[in-house]
């Protein structure tokens, strides 16, 4: 039970030690990371107004330094604090890739995807390149474009395949809309480049488009 005499700003970490993360909300969450408010605003009302003012944690998280800081009550030492929580997010979710284990599940291989994408803002275009067990030998962010597409050149993946000296690999892009489904471009893209690696005999085993909260697979889809 909530202990009245304690300031509000400090019951969502009660709430937490209590009930566990997963209990609270978004800006219960974002207000145990911020710690303190501004002057005139508690704590809570800075989380939930930051919640609104980027249309959530996704938003927040994907926003530029500039952005971030610009607004009042945030700064370079916030900003700093945000980036570092996530990256440590990212290695915790990169572990299993990073283990030398051979891929296990697609699950996996979504999970890591997904944060490794899932927020930009902008189109990026990368590639997991295996060796001839499936072990993740490199993960490459290789074209960033704008929001309306990255410019893939096969020439340079099936460079960057030799050099790293995959024998298979699994492409992956983001749409920063949020809507995962694969393009009728995303398609013959990954034929060309299944067509261009084929030649070098690198197997292309799949292509994910990675959404927000959704990762569609070309491959289970029969599109490769």
């Amino acid at each position: 039970m909530t202990d009245p005499t304690w300031p509000t700003d400090e019951r969502p970490r009660e709430r937490l030690l209590a009930h566990g993360a997963q209990t609270l909300s978004d800006a219960e969450l974002l207000a145990i990371f911020l710690r303190t408010g501004t002057t005139g605003m508690p704590v809570m009302a800075l989380a939930r107004h930051l919640v609104d003012e980027f249309s959530g944690l996704r938003g927040l998280l994907a926003a530029s330094r500039r952005q971030f800081c610009e607004v009042k009550g945030l700064g370079t030492a916030k900003y700093a604090q945000v980036q570092a929580a996530m990256e440590m997010a990212r290695r915790v979710m990169d572990e299993p890739l990073r283990q030398g284990d051979p891929l296990r599940s697609p699950e996996d291989t979504r999970r890591f995807l997904t944060s490794r994408l899932g927020t930009y803002p902008h189109e990026v275009f990368a590639g997991l390149f295996l060796d001839n067990r499936h072990r993740v030998i490199q993960y490459r962010e290789l074209f960033r474009g704008t929001i309306d597409g990255a410019a893939v050149y096969p020439r340079e993946v099936v460079r960057q395949a030799l050099e790293d000296n995959a024998a298979a690999v699994i492409f992956a892009h983001n749409h920063p809309s949020g809507v995962a489904e694969p393009s009728q471009a995303d398609i013959s893209l990954t034929r060309r480049l299944k067509e261009a690696l084929g030649l070098v005999d690198i197997r292309v085993l799949d292509h994910m488009v990675v959404g927000h909260g959704e990762v569609i697979s070309l491959a289970e889809r029969g599109l490769m």
